[in-house]
């Protein structure tokens, strides 16, 4: 994904991105469901289960801030997830929220990897946290060979047939770094209520996602992440992982 790639300077000096920065107060939301899919369903990854992160955090984001400048004064910030170039993970990791794991993700050692990360970039000089001493280094994922590219970020007609039989029955994102993870045996059920599992992911069989019309689709994803792969796209991944098996 060499887009990854672009405006190296604003991922590293967050002063170009918000005047006057002092800051960065990285947050951390867990989106861990406490329902999962029937078996042999085409696979999603969990943290679409629920309502659009990017629209929750967002909003959590502007009510923190708001909540600054009311025990403070005024506070000039601009809050981020994935929305802008920012370096999300390496910020969190020298906020002392815990190292990068083998497959990339930041890991924390009471909950695992199943959560967001969110920054808030402020004009404001605060008490730093000290970075972790578990910091490894040379961490790094290939974004573009993951299944997750291929199943959303990948706007193509077809996915390569190189690439068959590889996905394990994911058709939007993959978990299977997180669910191969150790440290993930830590991982509880969240509490925020936007995350709870939309009925069609807990109860859609492979048929059902097959019959599903785009309308259809519009409808009941309207605000999820799955709107990302388009419904167009969903019928491309549903495809490449072969036919109904229930």
């Amino acid at each position: 994904m060499h887009y990854m790639e672009n405006h190296f300077d604003l991922r590293v000096d967050p002063s170009k991105l918000v005047p006057g920065a002092r800051s960065v107060i990285t947050l951390l939301l867990n989106y861990f469901p406490a329902g999962e899919q029937p078996a042999g369903a085409p696979r999603v990854a969990r943290y679409a289960y629920g309502e659009d992160y990017h629209e929750v955090i967002r909003h959590k984001l502007k009510e923190l801030l708001h909540l600054i400048r009311e025990n403070i004064g005024e506070v000039e910030g601009r809050g981020f997830v994935d929305s802008a170039p920012v370096l999300e993970r390496s910020w969190a990791v020298r906020s002392g929220l815990g190292w990068v794991g083998k497959n990339g993700n930041l890991l924390h050692r009471q909950a695992g990897s199943f959560f967001f990360i969110a920054t808030l970039i402020v004009d404001l000089e605060l008490d730093y946290d000290a970075p972790t001493d578990a910091i490894l280094e040379n961490k790094v994922v290939d974004g573009s060979k993951c299944i997750s590219y291929f199943t959303i970020e990948l706007k193509e007609q077809l996915i390569p047939d190189t690439m068959k039989d590889k996905f394990d029955n994911w058709m939007f994102g993959c978990d299977t770094c997180q669910d191969v993870c150790p440290w993930n045996r830590f991982s509880s059920a969240t509490n925020e209520i936007a995350f709870s599992p939309l009925p069609a992911i807990l109860n859609f069989t492979t048929s059902d996602w097959e019959e599903l019309t785009e309308d259809r689709f519009s409808e009941i994803f309207r605000h999820s992440a799955i709107k990302r792969t388009r419904y167009a796209g969903l019928r491309r991944n549903l495809r490449f992982l072969g036919p109904p098996t229930t």
